[in-house]
Parts: C-alpha cells; sequence; structure tokens
C-alpha cells in the first residue's frame, strides 16, 4: 500500500522536502503539498523591493505547475488543525491523512516585540512581499520629505542578515540621492557587537563591519533591546531615543499558528523539537525544516538573539528530512543526520552596488574555519545566485545544489 506524505508549506522547505521524497522513492509514493499561498518566494531578495529593484513578478512563481510536473499534488489552502496522534490534518480544503507529515510552513512576525511598529508610525519591516511593498511606499514618500533613518533588528531577532543588507542598501540608495551628505542614517541592533549575525560572529567580522560603517558614515548602536516607537522616535531600554523620519525594523520570527495551538507539539514560539533528523522528539511520524525546526543555540546574550534560519540551512535540513522518510518508507533505518550547527554557513550579504560573502565549516560555533570575503563580486554573486535558484526551483531540480 503506497504510503502518504503530506507537506505543509510549499517554499524553500516544502518544496525541497516534497520533490526529494517523491524522487527519492522514484515516485513510489503519494506527495501531498498544501500551502496558504499559490506562490513560490524567494524571500533574500525582498530587501530590493522597497527601491523599485524587484517586483513580485520578478522573485515569485505558482507553486501548482512545478509540483504536477513532478506528480506531486498541490492543493492550496491552509492548515487549520493538527492531530499527530490519529495523524490528521484539518485544512481550509477539507481533511487529509498521512503516514509521514513535514512541517515546513516557515514563519510569521512577532509584532508584539516591539510596540509602534506599523507603517503608520513610519516604521517598516521587510520580511513579507506585503510589508516590503508597504516600505516601499513609506521610502518614496521619505524621498519627498527625508530626514534621519534607523535601520535595525530588534531583541530576539534572527534574521540579521536582511538588517545589514537593507542598511548597506539604504546609504547605497541615499548616496544615489544625494542625500547621503545630510540624511543621517543609525543601525540599531540586538546583536553584543557588529557583524554576530545570530551565528556568534566570524574572525575579522567586527572590524570588517566597523570599517563598512564608517566608511558609509552611519552610526551604530549594539547590545540594545527597543522599548517602543511613535512617529518619528524609537525609544530604547535603556533610556535612549532616536529620530527618524523613515525606519525599517526586522522583529523576530514565530512559527505559524496552526502548529503553536497543536498540544505538545511544539515550543511556545511554534517551535518544533527535533532530532538531527528532523523528526520530531515527540511524535515519530512529524517531521519539520525551516523556521518551523526549534534550534539551541550554544550561548546567552545580555540581549535576546535569534539564529538565522534562512534558505540554504532550510534546504539541508528538508534533503535530510526527506532521505530520512523515504528511508523509513523503505523499511530501513534512518542515516541522515545533520545537527543545524552542524550546517555550512554561506550567506552573500548585498550591498548595494557591493557586499559580502559570508562562508564557515558550521553555522553555529565551534568552528575550525570561517571567513568574511568583501568586494563588489558579491553583489553580482547574489543577483546571479537569485536567478540561478529561481529556475531550480520552479523547475523542481532539488537535488542540484
Amino acid at each position: 500500500m503506497r504510503k502518504k506524505v503530506l507537506v505543509l508549506g510549499g517554499n524553500f522547505g516544502g518544496l525541497t522536502a516534497a520533490l526529494a521524497v517523491k524522487h527519492g522513492l522514484d515516485g513510489d509514493v503519494d506527495v501531498t503539498v498544501m500551502s496558504a499561498s499559490d506562490r513560490f518566494l524567494f524571500n533574500p531578495s525582498l530587501i530590493w523591493v522597497p527601491f523599485g529593484k524587484r517586483a513580485e513578478a520578478d522573485i515569485t512563481f505558482p507553486l501548482e505547475p512545478t509540483f504536477d510536473r513532478h506528480g506531486v499534488e498541490f492543493v492550496h489552502a491552509a492548515a487549520t488543525s493538527i492531530d499527530p496522534g490519529i495523524k490528521r490534518v484539518v485544512t481550509t480544503a477539507g481533511t487529509y491523512g498521512y503516514d509521514y507529515l513535514v512541517i515546513a510552513t516557515g514563519y510569521r512576525n512577532d509584532m508584539d516585540v516591539l510596540p509602534g511598529l506599523e507603517p503608520g508610525n513610519g516604521v517598516h519591516t521587510i520580511t513579507t512581499l506585503e510589508t516590503a511593498a508597504e516600505a516601499g511606499e513609506g521610502w518614496r514618500a521619505f524621498l519627498d520629505d527625508p530626514g534621519p533613518v534607523v535601520i535595525g533588528a530588534t531583541q530576539g531577532a534572527g534574521c540579521f542578515g536582511a538588517a545589514y543588507e537593507f542598511l548597506f542598501n539604504t546609504a547605497y540608495q541615499l548616496k544615489k540621492a544625494g542625500l547621503n551628505k545630510r540624511v543621517p542614517l543609525t543601525y540599531v541592533t540586538a546583536e553584543p557587537f557588529l557583524g554576530h549575525f545570530g551565528i556568534g560572529g566570524l574572525p575579522g567580522g567586527e572590524r570588517l563591519l566597523k570599517m563598512f560603517l564608517k566608511k558609509e558614515g552611519i552610526q551604530a548602536v549594539t547590545g540594545t533591546a527597543m522599548e517602543e516607537a511613535t512617529p518619528g522616535k524609537l525609544a530604547l531600554s535603556d533610556g535612549g531615543r532616536i529620530d527618524f523620519a523613515y525606519a525599517m525594523i526586522i522583529p523576530p520570527f514565530l512559527g505559524q499558528e496552526v502548529v503553536a495551538a497543536t498540544p505538545g507539539l511544539a515550543d511556545e514560539k511554534g517551535f518544533v523539537a527535533v532530532h538531527d533528523t528532523y523528526q520530531s522528539i515527540v511524535h515519530p511520524d512529524v517531521y519539520a525544516v525551516g523556521v518551523a525546526a526549534a534550534v539551541t543555540v550554544p550561548w546567552t546574550t545580555a540581549i535576546p538573539v535569534g539564529v538565522p534560519k534562512t534558505g540554504f540551512p532550510t534546504e539541508v535540513q528538508a534533503r535530510v528530512a526527506a532521505d530520512n522518510i523515504a528511508a523509513r518508507i523503505r523499511g530501513r533505518e534512518q542515516t541522515r543526520h545533520k545537527g543545524f550547527g552542524e550546517i555550512p554557513a554561506v550567506c552573500v550579504m548585498d550591498a548595494g552596488n557591493n557586499g559580502v560573502m559570508i562562508l564557515a565549516d558550521r553555522m553555529l560555533p565551534p568552528r575550525k574555519a570561517g571567513v568574511l570575503i568583501p568586494g563588489p563580486q558579491a553583489h553580482a554573486a547574489k543577483l546571479a545566485f537569485e536567478k540561478y535558484f529561481l529556475w531550480k526551483s520552479r523547475n523542481g531540480y532539488v537535488r542540484l545544489p
């Protein structure tokens, strides 16, 4: 009897896991992908949307044709409840059973961490297509009436790469508009030092980031929590206040509500505790990858700092989970193991017409090697990778690197 694999989510983790299971079993499995969105979104390019350098059509594609070509059923619907005990998921399109479930539902913004984080106060974020578009509307209004700019990442945030990229792209855009000499630009972060990135930092990273900020005339406030945003004013927990005419703040991420609401499945943030096979510690037939998977970090900081659950580690996790599900369907032992901290760090940080390539043998310490390579080649590399990854994903070539 053919086994049923149900995948919740169709972006980086969901698309990779679904197609990898299907290919890994030579098609001898029923795979269904359930997603609240019917389009794949290349999230790393959201940093360019507010500046008009990318539109929705440039960084998305419809999911159903991709899955159809590979014999995977796609259902455009949202999961409303999960019952691991009876292996059932209730959705807006009906109830679905499964033998194995992959949770790749991505993130939602924890907007409550900073009261006042809303466009009405001139404070934007760029972590979704909708909010990036709103940030673009705010940016165009800012250009008509410029003033101080604040870019930052709140306490608990983990997506520091996007904050840095937007910071340096903002500096580049200010220079292009002839505003860099009269618009103060400030970076505010929960990181204990510049270049921490939520991964503990890399050798020379702090020095390199300080050099970048000095070159662009950017002021930095590190190791701080944000207390409240009001129109034109960002209040910090240490009593400091920073004026702004435009602000972009990265909040922490939470797991999706349907995951968080399932008793015993996830922690208070909606993240699923998993083994290094990405199998749930509590429910053996449930797997979780990407943002949905809980990660334990080997440090504590005075101000809480999250970890970057980005596209590359999500793909690795999805392949590991898919291989292990395929092995179990064949009646074999799970052989793929890869803890989050053991996944290599591979990131290209764009800076407008410059950038930094971040490479390390492990995502989290202890490491044997780590390097940051600055230069315009990083900007070119990000542009090339965007085109390659969208082509690869649209065609379902998940076995390619």
